[in-house]
Order: C-alpha cells, then sequence, then structure tokens
C-alpha cells in the first residue's frame, strides 16, 4: 500500500513536506484494466494456503485486520485535514503524466481554472470504470479538467524525478494488485472456514442432543432398574450356581449353593402364590425344580458313597463322620426337606452300616480282653475260710495251678481305678500282650470307657446330623437301633466278669466305675445309654449281695464250728499264735477289717438309698458274733477283756482313714466296742 505522503516526497522542489490529502490510488479503483493481467509475483510473496480444516464454534465471529477495503477488496482512502500548500503540484496531474496523459489543470479554489477546488466531503470508493482504462475515464469524464492542464507548468527537475519513480510506483500498483488476490483468497479461505465451523457447530449441537437423550434413557434404566432389580435378583439364578450344582464337586461352594437354590425357590413359590400368571416365574419355576432334582442325586450319591466307605478293613468311622458327614450336615438337611422317603432309607443304611461297625469291632476288642490275665477270686476268698488252705487258681479264660499272689480283702492301690486321670482305655494290641495279671475292673473299665466314648460321640453325631429331620425321641431310636447288640455285648462281658467271683471289692469298684460312666454321660448330655447303665447296676448290686452273703455265710459257718475249748478253736484259725491264753487280734480280724476299710472307702460317697450300709451292718454283726463266742475260750476274764479291746483296736486302727457318712458311723461303732473293754 502507498499513500499521499510517499507521493509528495517526491514532488516537492523546496524540501517543505506537503500537507496530505485525500486523493489515494486506493480511491480510483473505478478504472479497471482492460482485461485479467496476470501480474508477475514479487520476490519474498508466495501465495498464501489455508490448512484451516476445523475450528471451534463462533471463530467465524473474528474480524478481518483492521485496513478498511471497499466493496471489491481495495482499500479505503484515508481522509487528510487540512489545506493544499501553495507551489505542490496536484498529485492527480502528476499521476496522470506518469501514465501518459497530458497535464491537467490544476483546480483553483473558487472552482475557476487555475485555482484549486476544495475536497468533497465524501470520496466515491466504488466507481465503475467500465471497459475503459484509467487514462480513457479519465478523458471521458473530465475533458474540461485536461485542457485546464496547460496552464499548469512542472518544473524540468520534477518531471524528470516523476519519470525515475515511474517504474516504482508501477510495481507499487502491481504488488496492490497482488495483495488483492491474497486477500481473496483469503476472504475465501475465511469463508470456507466459517463454513466448517458452522458444520462443526451443527455437529456438536447434534452431539448435545444425542448425549442428553442418552442421559435421559440412562436415568430412566435406573430408575427402572431400582424397581425391577431387586425383583429380577430374588427370582435368577447365576450360571454358576447351575454349574456348581450340576458339576461342581461337593464341597462348601456345593452347600452354598444349595441355600442360594432353596431361598430362590421360596420366594418363586411365595410369589407363585400371589401372582400365579407371572410370566417370569412359570420360565424360572422349571429351572429351579430340575436343579433341585438333580442336587438330590448328588447328595445320595456323595452319602452311599461315605457310607460304603465305612465298611472298609481298617477304617475309623469317626473320620468319616466329621469330615464327610459332620461337615456337610446340610446336605442331609436338603434331602430330607426335598425326598424325605429318600432320607429315610439313607439313614436306615447307615444304622445299619453303623450297628455292624460297633459290634464288630467292640467283639474284636473284648476277645482282646479276654486274654488279659484276671485274679479269679472262687469260694476260698470268704471271710471264714482258711487262706492257706490248697486250692486251684484260675484265669479267667486260662487255667493256672500255682496259687495266686494277690490279697483278696486288701483295697490297696485297686482305687486308682476311679482316681486315674487316664481317660484312655487298654488298646487291643496291649491288652493282648500284656503279660501281668489284674483284677476285673480293669477289664470292666476299659470296654465300658470305649463303649462310652464311642456312644458319646455316636449320639452327638446323630443329634447334629439327623437333627433336623428327626426329634429327640427319632434320635433316641437310631441311637438304640445302632448300639443294642454292641450293648447286649457289654452286658455278657460284664455278667462273665463277675457271675463267678467271690471279689468283693472288685465288683464294689465296678459299681463306683458305672456310676461315674453315668455321671461322665450327664455331664456329656448323653441320655440314650441311661437303660444300659441301669442295666448294668442290676448285673452288679445283686452279685455284691450275694458275695457278703457268702462272707456272712462263712463267718457263721465259721463260728458254729467253734468249740468250747480255746486249742480248738484256736487251730481251727491255724498259725503260729494257736494259744487260749494269748491276747493278739486273730487272723479274721486282720481280713475283716481290711475288708471293711475297702468297703467304705468306696462308699465314701454312697447315699442312703444303696444296700452297702445293709451289707456292712451284717457283716459287723457276724464278726462280733464270732469274736464273742471266740472270747470265750479264754479261761481268764481280764485276758478275754484285753483279747476283745485288741481286736476292735485294730479295726479302728485300719479303718481310722475313711471318710464319708457310712465310715464315720462305722469308726464310732468300733471305737465304741474299744473303749467299753479297754479296762
Amino acid at each position: 500500500m502507498w499513500g499521499l505522503d510517499r507521493l509528495s516526497s517526491y514532488s516537492t522542489p523546496t524540501g517543505t513536506p506537503p500537507p496530505r490529502r485525500d486523493y489515494s490510488p486506493a480511491g480510483r479503483r473505478g478504472y479497471p484494466a482492460p482485461g485479467p493481467i496476470p501480474l508477475p509475483v514479487r520476490p519474498g510473496l508466495q501465495p498464501r494456503t489455508s490448512s484451516l480444516s476445523l475450528v471451534s464454534p463462533g471463530a467465524s465471529n473474528v474480524s478481518l485486520p483492521s485496513t478498511a477495503r471497499g466493496p471489491n477488496g481495495a482499500p479505503l482512502r484515508r481522509r487528510v485535514t487540512g489545506g493544499i500548500p501553495p507551489n505542490v503540484p496536484d498529485p492527480v496531474q502528476v499521476l496522470a503524466s506518469i501514465m501518459g496523459g497530458p497535464p491537467r489543470k490544476p483546480i483553483s479554489a473558487n472552482g475557476i481554472g487555475g485555482a484549486v477546488q476544495s475536497k468533497p466531503d465524501e470520496v466515491d470508493a466504488d466507481i465503475d470504470f467500465g471497459e475503459l482504462s484509467i487514462h480513457d475515464f479519465a478523458e471521458a469524464a473530465a475533458p474540461e479538467q485536461r485542457q485546464d492542464t496547460s496552464v499548469h507548468t512542472y518544473s524540468a527537475q520534477s518531471v524528470e524525478e516523476y519519470d525515475k519513480e515511474k517504474d516504482k510506483f508501477e510495481d507499487l500498483h502491481k504488488s496492490i494488485i497482488a495483495c488483492d488476490e491474497v486477500l481473496k483468497s483469503v476472504e475465501t479461505y475465511l469463508t470456507n472456514f466459517q463454513s466448517d465451523l458452522e458444520a462443526v457447530s451443527a455437529e456438536i449441537e447434534s452431539l448435545q442432543n444425542r448425549s442428553i437423550a442418552l442421559n435421559t434413557k440412562l436415568e430412566n434404566r435406573k430408575t427402572v432398574e431400582k424397581l425391577l432389580g431387586p425383583a429380577v435378583e430374588d427370582i435368577s439364578v447365576s450360571p454358576a450356581v447351575v454349574r456348581k450344582i450340576a458339576e461342581g464337586p461337593v464341597d462348601d461352594g456345593f452347600v452354598r449353593a444349595l441355600g442360594e437354590i432353596e431361598r430362590r425357590s421360596k420366594i418363586v413359590n411365595a410369589k407363585a402364590k400371589e401372582q400365579p400368571d407371572m410370566g417370569a416365574l412359570s420360565d424360572i419355576k422349571p429351572l429351579l425344580d430340575d436343579l433341585t432334582n438333580r442336587a438330590v442325586e448328588r447328595i445320595r450319591d456323595y452319602i452311599v458313597a461315605q457310607i460304603k466307605a465305612i465298611r472298609s478293613p481298617s477304617i475309623n468311622a469317626q473320620v468319616i463322620q466329621q469330615q464327610a458327614f459332620l461337615k456337610y450336615k446340610d446336605l442331609y438337611a436338603f434331602l430330607a426337606r426335598h425326598q424325605s422317603e429318600l432320607a429315610q432309607q439313607i439313614s436306615q443304611a447307615y444304622i445299619f452300616t453303623m450297628r455292624w461297625y460297633y459290634l464288630n469291632h467292640f467283639t474284636r476288642y473284648r476277645t482282646s480282653l479276654e486274654k488279659l490275665k484276671i485274679h479269679a477270686l472262687d469260694k476260698y476268698d470268704v471271710l471264714g475260710e482258711d487262706p492257706n488252705a490248697k486250692r486251684g487258681g484260675t484265669l479267667l479264660g486260662q487255667s493256672r495251678n500255682a496259687p495266686a499272689s494277690y490279697d483278696a480283702f486288701s483295697l490297696g492301690r485297686r482305687r486308682d481305678a476311679l482316681k486315674s486321670s487316664s481317660s484312655n482305655a487298654l488298646t487291643s494290641h496291649v491288652a493282648e500282650e500284656e503279660k501281668s495279671t489284674h483284677y476285673l475292673e480293669v477289664s470292666f473299665r476299659s470296654f465300658n470307657l470305649a463303649l462310652v466314648d464311642n456312644a458319646t460321640f455316636e449320639y452327638t453325631f446323630l443329634s447334629t446330623y439327623f437333627a433336623p429331620s428327626q426329634n429327640f425321641h427319632a434320635i433316641s431310636r437310631t441311637f438304640a437301633a445302632i448300639f443294642e447288640p454292641t450293648l447286649a455285648l457289654s452286658q455278657s462281658l460284664t455278667k462273665q466278669l463277675v457271675d463267678s467271683t467271690t471279689d468283693t471289692l472288685g465288683v464294689l469298684l465296678c459299681v463306683r466305675l458305672n456310676q461315674h460312666f453315668a455321671f461322665e454321660l450327664q455331664r456329656r448330655k448323653v441320655p440314650a445309654l441311661d437303660g444300659y447303665i441301669n442295666a448294668t447296676n442290676m448285673l452288679l448290686w445283686p452279685r455284691f449281695q450275694q458275695i457278703l452273703d457268702l462272707h456272712c455265710a462263712s463267718m457263721q459257718k465259721l463260728t458254729a464250728s467253734l468249740p468250747n475249748r480255746p486249742s480248738t478253736g484256736a487251730a481251727l484259725l491255724g498259725g503260729s499264735n494257736a494259744n487260749a491264753n494269748t491276747t493278739a487280734p486273730t487272723p479274721l480280724t486282720q481280713r475283716f477289717a481290711n475288708l471293711m476299710h475297702g468297703i467304705l472307702a468306696l462308699s465314701s460317697e454312697a447315699g442312703d438309698d444303696e444296700p452297702v450300709s445293709v451289707s456292712v451292718g451284717r457283716l459287723r454283726s457276724e464278726y462280733e458274733a464270732y469274736l464273742n463266742k471266740f472270747s470265750k475260750a479264754v479261761g481268764d476274764a481280764r485276758k478275754k477283756e484285753r483279747f476283745l479291746c485288741n481286736n476292735y483296736s485294730l479295726v479302728c486302727t485300719i479303718v481310722a482313714d475313711v471318710e464319708g457318712r457310712l465310715g464315720e458311723e462305722t469308726k464310732a461303732h468300733f471305737e465304741k466296742l474299744r473303749d467299753a473293754h479297754d479296762k
């Protein structure tokens, strides 16, 4: 772009800067070229291109550079205020002379030739040149002005300077035209850019509308899901649960899947009663029924396989009961709820298997205990018999020729069977390999201890495993059906141990052991063995009474056989002390006191309902009758009293450490007798 200030620098001979005028080549756009002239591109000017593709909305409002342009793209001329200084040639005339036309007359201030005319207020920026060049348009528009140019004179120096700068102005003109073309292309680019922005804006608006629609749908679906989600969840079954029921192993996950199926079935059945026409229920109910039938089938196979495993040789049933049955006790409960008849059949199969299991193992255990050596006390081991009499001792299950080295009337350490902290019974292997001899309470304790432990575990198992489908009475009947032959076997062993023995302390120890077992069963809350405990007592107490009757009968016989002569009585008692004048206690007193001490020690916690007190009273009466008759053989009355005092004193000494009501009464009784004869 170029202006008047640049033009005036070449037309002022005096060097005084002329004032700016409103005339500018940009205002002469009314003179078009004869046609489109290809203009050479000046060095350094490259055609402008646009690489804009997408612009954010609103970019179309960006304004172009601040240079104002006319309708045809040419910049508008700037207004210059003020008058034209003197001695300054008219730029129009100078431009006309450069373009080859005759010089134009300057316009005077009053419109007369030779005077400078004033600048109009508005300049027509849009001049139609038609098909004329600038020169032709000027000739046609103002012929009168060209006639006035003759009056305007220029100096030779100014003309030469304008001639020299002619090429520069032509280059400037060409540059302006090139800039116009570039601006046109920029305008095209901006127009396209605006169109692209409008398209992008439309697309963004479409996306916004779609996003709003999707958000609305999402909110609607969330609302529907919140309402329908719980209902759908209640009646739906996940594929994982179906796969676990149909094909998965029987483990904790299988049990959880059973619980899920049952919960869904309850909900579906409840909804089916409320809304029988619901389509979803009719679709899901057959699937639940199929899954339930499949679960019942797999549970049946699993339980039957475990029951068969119990019959395997050298198998511990308690391991299977704990790891296979109790761990998955919900399996049988599920089976009992959905197939009660099948559950009953499986229960019968279990009963028959465990019945055989316990009978088989306890039979083998009894056989092992029968190989244990037991002291056999017979009719010679009573108070009235001579302990030095020759007799053949026998062991339970075998015979023996040598007399047994034992004391039938002394308790000794036999009481440890009650106080033993060990709760383990003799094993079959130990019983078979044992070489020492024991008393009968050892076999009784071992067998019954094993029986109580196994019965406790079995009853607890039945109460836990079958409880959902069986009540207390049904479980008791199941237990009785399992242990009936085993309990009969145990009673047979007890009867065998005590039926032919005269071991008073051994039988009473078995009674106390049986009472301890009863207390332990009560503590363990196993009432199913109450009948067995009572039946065992019915075997032990009568036998104990029979043995005491044998003692009393033997002392009666001995008392009746005592002669009035001291020597004969002493001979019957035997021993080196067979002297009628001796005051030492008799051997019978020693045996009686030991037996009495054992009975009282084992009866320290006895109740009033036990027959021990009556038996002790009878035994004590027979002993006193024997001692009084024996003392009659002593001639000296003083020695007689001393004899009686010594015997009673020995009894008091032996029973001094007994406890309990019966023991205190017995001690007081013999102390009274001792004091009565202590003169």
